[in-house]
């Protein structure tokens, strides 16, 4: 999807890192503030990842869910023009993979004035990690490294223990197959000593 500008490969090419993405909170704090207007986004994905467990990492954009949904949609886009970012640098397209189960926390995560930040639980972000189970490419991280971590964070030891979180948030039927191969291969990488 392009920006609003049209500038597909700058949106493409454009990494945002744990710093940037703090800088453009800021902003839309900023924004809200001065429109007097206390809003929620609910952060999920690499920039989840990025913020709570692992900071060294980029994301191409931010998922979220957040509200109030038109007063932050215009400030996304000042904050997009004041940075210099593609339009959909945050974008609510996670929606459709959030669970029934909600389970949030404000742990880890930058606190403003009249901006509250959440994310998914470590358990939670695991379970949609996992349904993605994206492997990457070139340019593209995937989902492999943010499982391990979280596998760690959460002493999972075996596949097994991962697929009941899984099945904690979501029916079996929305677990594909590749899952529980990738998750199968990432214990059989993993020395005891490593989890």
């Amino acid at each position: 999807m392009c920006d609003i500008g049209g500038d597909c490969l700058k949106a493409m090419d454009y990494k945002l890192d744990r710093k940037t993405i703090l800088k453009a909170l800021s902003l839309l704090d900023d924004a809200l503030r001065r429109e007097e207007v206390i809003g929620e986004i609910c952060i999920f994905g690499g920039a989840a990842m990025i913020l709570a467990f692992d900071g060294k990492f980029t994301t191409r954009d931010v998922d979220a869910i957040f509200v109030p949904k038109s007063t932050l949609t215009d400030a996304i886009v000042m904050v997009a023009n004041q940075l210099g970012l593609p339009a959909a640098w945050l974008n609510d397209g996670v929606k459709e993979f959030v669970s029934a189960k909600e389970d949030f926390t404000s742990d880890d995560m930058p606190d403003f004035e009249n901006l509250r930040v959440i994310r998914p639980s470590a358990r939670y972000l695991l379970a949609m990690k996992c349904l993605a189970s994206r492997i990457g490419g070139y340019g593209e991280r995937g989902d492999i490294s943010d499982i391990k971590v979280l596998c760690k964070h959460l002493s999972c030891q075996t596949p097994e223990s991962v697929t009941e979180i899984i099945l904690d948030y979501y029916p079996p039927s929305q677990i594909p197959a590749k899952t529980q191969f990738l998750l199968e291969e990432i214990f059989q990488d993993f020395s005891s000593s490593e989890l």
